[in-house]
């Protein structure tokens, strides 16, 4: 059967469907883009009909179906090329919902990953649209890591303002990159090299971020055993390092053989050995270690491998590392507390947090939608009763513009203290009120100046809005010389 050709008109619509199929799924103008392709459809209506969009490109397969894929006679290279997302995106598509179903059924599920009943339909699929097997086993394992990080950046990231928008795009950058392409190609397989660092105030859900890029990352499937090589429960472990002492950290980063030192009664498996290759190991509180630890840290990252305190042999670290902090690394970085070789390593992909104080100025709508998930969580259903005795409790007891200065951890204990006593009375942020206090005392005196005086108003912005970008906003300077002056002032 001769192949059918692709019309001008046809290669447009191709091109541009193959920059939504490797696109963010998060980013601002994607509703636009995919609106575009479906003639007579608003950007609003898609959330009502997500397979619009595949029973439009379904199609106009259909005729390179029937003659082999994109094994057809006479299809160009180029062709060929142009044609692959479409496929790969109907393939996907049809998968969703059992893609879904096996994630809802698998989360909360230690030990074994669960069959998936239906990988050889999906995979048949694919093979049949003329990718090989190979192929279509990575892209089957695609498929699941792609509904995974769709499931846990929308799931535990919600937010309606930009600031939330943005850092689910940013995950969705730092699990797949910026455009799937490369990832497809060669990048899928090497993630393991690419550190993140999350910064953030304390409760603004830093764990929460890097959990969702720790169930998020490529698991093969193995089709052998009808299931995927590992579970996606168990590829995330995470770790407080304020938490320890300097005697034991090493030995909880680590392990320890036997005898390694006194108390040391049995082997020790660490955070390192225990992280599954597939997985992710979050290094919470990174700027409280100490030089000492710094090195060996930053010799796993470097080289990989890491030996147990007491032993000789040397361990493969084959998963990815996320570190977080509520320091100001800047200032860490120029009082040598923390070593710019680490930084540089860490810092592959670097992510702010936003404060909730953030989040509710810019859509007050965000303190409502983030009481209504709290109360539905802590309740186990939605009762709108409940939502509304807790917004207008904080309505009645705390001043407008209240800071919250412990974040979205606050806000979660304020629900509760609400349930429980029908009030919540806030709390302070001593540092940051006794900083307000001292800028105005130097202003009344004169005794600032005009350099010390924009550092220190943009500190005390930062801290309430914050990240830079929206301190440079609401100064008027580039985010960089923004950024210059809050590290001014928190190294001061």
């Amino acid at each position: 059967m001769p192949s059918p050709r692709i019309a001008p008109a046809e290669r447009e619509f191709f091109s541009a469907l193959a920059d939504v199929v490797y696109g963010n799924v998060f980013s601002a103008n994607r509703a636009d883009v995919i609106a575009g392709l479906l003639p007579g459809t608003r950007s609003e209506d898609l959330n009502k009909d997500p397979e619009a969009l595949a029973r439009l490109v379904t199609p106009r397969l259909e005729p390179f179906l029937r003659a082999g894929g994109l094994n057809a006679t006479g299809l160009s290279d180029a062709d060929r090329r142009l044609l692959e997302p479409a496929f790969l995106y109907v393939c996907y598509i049809r998968a969703v919902p059992q893609l879904d179903a096996l994630i809802e059924r698998q989360t909360g599920k230690g030990g074994e990953p669960l069959p998936a009943p239906f990988a050889d339909e999906v995979i048949g699929d694919l093979m049949r649209c003329g990718f090989d097997e190979e192929r279509s086993l990575r892209y089957f394992a695609l498929y699941f890591q792609l509904r995974r990080g769709f499931y846990f950046i929308r799931l535990g990231l919600a937010g309606k303002c930009d600031s939330m928008r943005r850092l689910r795009e940013a995950l969705w950058n730092n699990i797949f990159t910026h455009d799937m392409r490369g990832f497809e190609t060669a990048l899928w397989g090497r993630m393991e090299d690419f550190s993140t660092l999350l910064l953030g105030e304390t409760g603004t859900g830093k764990g929460a971020v890097a959990s969702a890029i720790g169930r998020s990352g490529f698991i093969p499937y193995d089709r052998a055993r009808r299931r995927f090589a590992a579970n996606f429960t168990e590829t995330f472990i995470a770790i407080n390092l304020s938490q320890y002492p300097e005697t034991l950290i090493e030995s909880e980063l680590f392990g320890h053989r036997k005898g390694a030192f006194t108390g040391a009664i049995d082997h020790h498996e660490g955070v390192f050995e225990r992280c599954n290759e597939h997985g992710a190991l979050f290094l919470d509180e990174i700027g409280e270690v100490s030089i000492p630890v710094q090195i060996k840290l930053l010799q796993v990252l470097q080289e990989r491998t890491f030996t147990p305190v007491g032993g000789r042999e040397k361990r493969r670290f084959g998963g990815r590392v996320i570190a977080a902090t509520n320091q100001p690394l800047g200032a860490l970085r120029r009082g040598g507390r923390f070593r710019n070789d680490f930084f540089y390593r860490l810092c592959s992909d670097v992510i702010e947090v936003p404060t909730l104080r953030q989040r509710i100025a810019e859509s007050p709508a965000e303190l409502e939608l983030m009481v209504r998930l709290l109360v539905s969580r802590i309740a186990g259903a939605e009762v709108p009763d409940l939502v509304t005795l807790v917004l207008e409790a904080l309505e009645a007891n705390l001043p407008q513009g209240y800071p919250w200065p412990g974040n979205v951890r606050e806000l979660e204990q304020a629900v509760r203290r609400i349930l429980l006593t029908g009030r919540y009375a806030g709390e302070t942020a001593p540092a940051a009120v006794d900083e307000e206090d001292a800028l105005a005392e130097k202003l009344r005196a004169g005794d600032l100046s005009a350099d010390e005086l924009l550092a220190r108003y943009c500190a005390l912005l930062h801290r309430r809005l914050g990240t830079y970008a929206e301190v440079a906003k609401r100064t008027g300077l580039d985010p960089r010389t923004a950024r210059k002056y809050v590290e001014s002032a928190t190294s001061g």
